[in-house]
């Protein structure tokens, strides 16, 4: 790790709470007591919870490659082969190259693998049971909303921003999931290259960044800025998965493009969007952004919207 990223982490831990620090680790404390992740033997089946997340992870998944099932748990490559060697040896799951790409490995659980991926599914069912047993049905309401909320907060301090080229796959998949929403969503339809401002031929914008969101390695959010005209920027094509809607993403997607612009040298930023995205028109002026008079001629755009930087 360089001493850059050493420095912004202290700066960054500097400016937490120490009673969030602390509330934080007595949360994992507490929770991995109450789950059994400190016994040898997880749920009583024999084997620690390493070996049984990978049952549950592979059983759920039905078939799953080996690199997609390592970046999703965020574990070390040795780490994930040693415990699969050890599953494939008691006969819990099946090991094969994949159908669709020669260079990786799928895989599966066997019939005694699935017969166990059902023992622990219904083991966990009773161990949240228990959990939720002493409460009444206003605290089991409330207990499982924090979780949902804990659930939603904790993927999105695990997402990723990086800039990438406008052209690249991990752009194209979210650009593609982005188009068919609006798709569905807009009562007409989208189509992505209507009222484009571009001419065959024309010149690339002056400054143009693109930005993906990762989440478990998979590319999960998009949004790009560009110049619209000297000295001012427009943001576009701003995306999340559903999945990760609430957490606020967006919102760091948006600090992301801001700042680029920002750095760029541009004072203003403008964007535009579809009567229909309420939650955007919601995100925006939340942000500072006022409506202004329509600045182009996306045939789609309802509400056009400027910010100083």
């Amino acid at each position: 790790m360089s001493s850059l990223v050493l420095e912004n982490f202290s700066d960054y831990s500097q400016r937490m709470s120490d009673h969030h620090i602390e509330q934080v680790r007595h949360f994992n404390r507490d929770i991995s007591r109450r789950i059994g992740a400190l016994e040898e033997s997880y749920l009583a089946r024999g084997r620690p919870l390493g070996e049984a997340r990978l049952i549950w992870e592979i059983g759920a998944a039905g078939e799953i490659e080996i690199r997609a099932l390592r970046e999703k748990l965020g574990l070390d490559s040795g780490y994930v082969s040693r415990l699969l060697r050890k599953l494939e040896k008691h006969g819990l799951v099946e090991n094969r190259q994949s159908d669709t790409d020669a260079r990786s490995r799928t895989v599966r659980l066997s019939r005694k693998g699935k017969a166990e991926f059902a023992a622990y599914d219904a083991m966990s069912d009773r161990l949240a049971e228990a959990m939720l047993g002493s409460l009444d049905d206003g605290g089991r309401a409330k207990l499982a909303a924090a979780m949902a909320r804990v659930e939603s907060l904790l993927r999105s301090a695990q997402v990723t921003l990086e800039d990438v080229p406008a052209d690249c796959a991990d752009a194209e998949t979210c650009l593609n999931a982005y188009f068919a929403e609006l798709d569905a969503r807009f009562a007409n339809g989208f189509d992505p290259h209507a009222g484009s401002d571009a001419e065959e031929g024309a010149a690339l914008p002056v400054m143009e960044r693109f930005v993906v969101a990762r989440f478990e390695g998979r590319a999960t959010g998009c949004g790009m800025v560009l110049e619209l005209e000297p000295g001012i920027a427009e943001i576009k094509r701003v995306w999340i998965a559903p999945e990760l809607r609430g957490a606020g993403v967006a919102s760091r997607i948006m600090d992301h493009l801001e700042a680029r612009a920002r750095v760029d040298g541009y004072r203003l930023v403008r964007l535009d969007t579809n009567g229909t995205l309420t939650e955007a028109q919601a995100m925006y002026r939340k942000r500072g952004y006022r409506e202004i008079p329509r600045y182009n001629a996306n045939p789609f755009a309802e509400h056009w919207f400027e910010k100083e930087l």
